[in-house]
């Protein structure tokens, strides 16, 4: 048989920790109808109201498209760029030689989460990741993933530009060389 004090000793090396007595941090616990939660808060104004525009041209659209596809060869970057209207209907859709096969639904996927949410897709990427709102999945054409942004011009919203076949980052930085077509 061991001693108390030698199977204190074996259990305080395996939990960690130099003395027996020593306090585990408390579970996590989900928040209960009487506890506050980050969701019951109500904002002042609403978020993410731009209003919508008149449709993006086919001209602008190509536009755009063209300068991601400038960046993205700067790169050596393989990618599959969407442009859909302010209704979220597709304008213009280039996928570069090479793009893996997913890549061209998932940029319209993005293009039109970002012109319908009236957000960049970024948005739901951090909600999901960093601030653990799961019920943003729950969201009928939400995509929790970057480069969905929406096109302003005049403060509304004329469309969308969506970039896929990178990282998250990569994707990123091809749909904004788009979004600085429009002015």
């Amino acid at each position: 048989m061991f001693s108390k004090a030698a199977l204190s000793a074996v259990v305080a090396m395996f939990l960690g920790s130099t003395s027996v007595g020593a306090q585990q941090p408390p579970a996590p616990t989900f928040p209960t109808s009487s506890a506050p939660y980050p969701l019951d808060a109500v904002a002042e104004k609403m978020p993410f109201d731009i209003p919508y525009g008149p449709p993006i041209s086919l001209e602008k659209a190509q536009a755009a498209i063209a300068a991601a596809i400038a960046e993205s060869k700067k790169h050596d970057w393989k990618e599959a760029i969407a442009v859909v209207d302010s209704a979220g209907n597709m304008v213009a859709m280039a996928r570069m030689d090479g793009t893996q096969l997913a890549s061209p639904p998932i940029a319209e996927h993005k293009a039109r989460a970002a012109v319908m949410f009236r957000r960049d897709t970024r948005a739901f990427e951090t909600g999901i990741q960093q601030q653990g709102l799961v019920y943003l999945l729950t969201l009928d054409g939400m995509i929790g993933s970057r480069a969905g942004i929406p096109l302003v011009e005049g403060g509304k919203i004329i469309g969308a530009i969506g970039c896929s076949g990178g990282t998250g980052g990569q994707d990123e930085v091809v749909c904004k060389a788009g979004v600085a077509t429009i002015k």
